[in-house]
């Protein structure tokens, strides 16, 4: 085993580009507020619009459909409530929001917050057994009553199994409704094509550490005709949508990797798509216990998301493997929230028809710009002997709380 840790965690954040890290480096020693009128703030200003066109050309959209934020969070709360708030706003009746049971929580929460706190009512739309969206559904649903509707919200990529969804079909049936369609994109951002233009989404949330940008930078991407009620107030800035200085070296940082991104993206795309595949085929030969999900990709199609390789092993936590994995030098996740110290099942999982036994013996290995064909074969080597201590620990675990209950003592 090498010494140097195997980072398979890319999904949670992936490594800074080197041109991202040299553009940010060199904004970093400048200085001038972007809004300010002097010769510091023009400079600044220019980094930040020239930012602006590069991530606006690596996404397929116009630059001033570009609205910076600090991250795909920030990105998700002001479409969903901007949308929301607009739309209500213009017709009372439009309460109703569509929303896929398997976003991640930047998106739930915030739409659990808008129903508890707004009056809004959510109909959840539930996905097949590989996490992909029940488009008859979403047909139904829509048909009900479509003018009551103030929007729908479908994730691009799930980002714990990396199902691919039909963002296109979904716009498809939207569209004739005038219903405005929000995507959170952050997983799907430079992994799979996503040309904002063509979409015809409303809004499209992306962020810039998962695609080795900075951490703390991100971006809504807004149709030029649809108009959202800011979340935040102050100067102004951003088409009066997100007030607040601008990070003028992180929005350098974020453009110079969107740009090697883009551009790299289906070389990149077949090259992970073909170290996943040895991954996964490694474990399902050397650990045949475990249990493949989410979409297949067939001669890489692009249904999945090319560096995201998820399984369950039966009989063990998943928190349990990721630990041994981490003291044999493998960096990988579980995918499932965790409160409290108080490990849950994926609802993402539980969403796709998984009990929550197997739920809880979930891992995610997720691919990126790093990752060699070495560090899967490391992975795949010692997957067999990581599971069966975790399965050990899991055992030793159930004894002891057995023999606890029995004394009558809680620990």
């Amino acid at each position: 085993m090498s010494t140097s840790p195997i980072y398979l965690d890319h999904a949670a954040t992936t490594p800074m580009s080197g041109p991202a890290l040299a553009a940010m480096t060199h904004e970093l020693a400048q200085t001038g507020n972007p809004s300010s009128l002097h010769g510091a703030g023009r400079r600044a200003h220019r980094v930040t619009e020239e930012a602006r066109e590069q991530l606006a050309a690596a996404a397929g959209a116009h630059p001033s459909e570009v609205i910076f934020t600090s991250g795909g969070t920030e990105s998700d709360n002001l479409a969903l409530k901007g949308l929301y708030w607009n739309r209500n706003a213009a017709d009372p009746a439009r309460k109703r929001i569509l929303c896929s049971v398997i976003e991640h929580h930047a998106v739930l929460d915030t739409v659990e917050w808008l129903q508890a706190h707004e009056g809004a009512d959510v109909t959840w739309l539930n996905v097949d057994t590989d996490g992909v969206i029940d488009l008859n559904a979403l047909e139904c649903e829509i048909a009900k009553n479509p003018h009551d509707i103030a929007l729908i919200t479908i994730m691009w990529a799930n980002n714990e199994v990396g199902s691919v969804q039909p963002v296109a079909k979904v716009v498809a049936l939207a569209d004739p409704h005038g219903i405005p369609v929000h995507s959170d994109a952050v997983q799907a951002f430079t992994s799979v094509p996503t040309r904002f233009a063509d979409s015809g989404l409303a809004t499209m949330a992306v962020s810039g550490h998962k695609i080795g940008g900075p951490v703390g930078i991100g971006a809504l991407f807004v149709r030029r005709d649809v108009v959202l009620t800011p979340v935040q107030h102050g100067g102004g800035h951003e088409r009066a949508l997100r007030s607040g200085t601008l990070n003028a070296a992180a929005t350098a940082g974020f453009a110079a990797a969107a740009t090697q991104a883009a551009a790299n993206l289906e070389a990149e795309a077949e090259r992970l798509a073909t170290l996943r595949d040895t991954l996964i085929d490694g474990v399902s030969r050397l650990v045949p216990e475990a249990v493949f999900s989410g979409t297949a990709d067939p001669g890489h199609a692009g249904t999945r998301l090319p560096g995201n390789a998820h399984f369950t092993f039966p009989g063990c936590e998943g928190d349990s493997l990721l630990f041994v994995l981490d003291m044999l030098g493998i960096h990988s996740s579980t995918g499932s929230a965790c409160t409290a110290g108080v490990p849950r099942p994926s609802h993402v999982l539980l969403a796709m028809g998984r009990d929550e036994a197997t739920a809880r013996g979930a891992q995610r290995f997720t691919l990126g710009h790093t990752t060699s064909a070495s560090d899967v074969e490391k992975l795949v080597a010692a997957l067999p002997e990581a599971y069966a201590r975790a399965k050990k620990a899991g055992m030793a675990a159930q004894v002891s709380s057995i023999q606890t209950a029995g004394t009558g003592f809680t620990r």
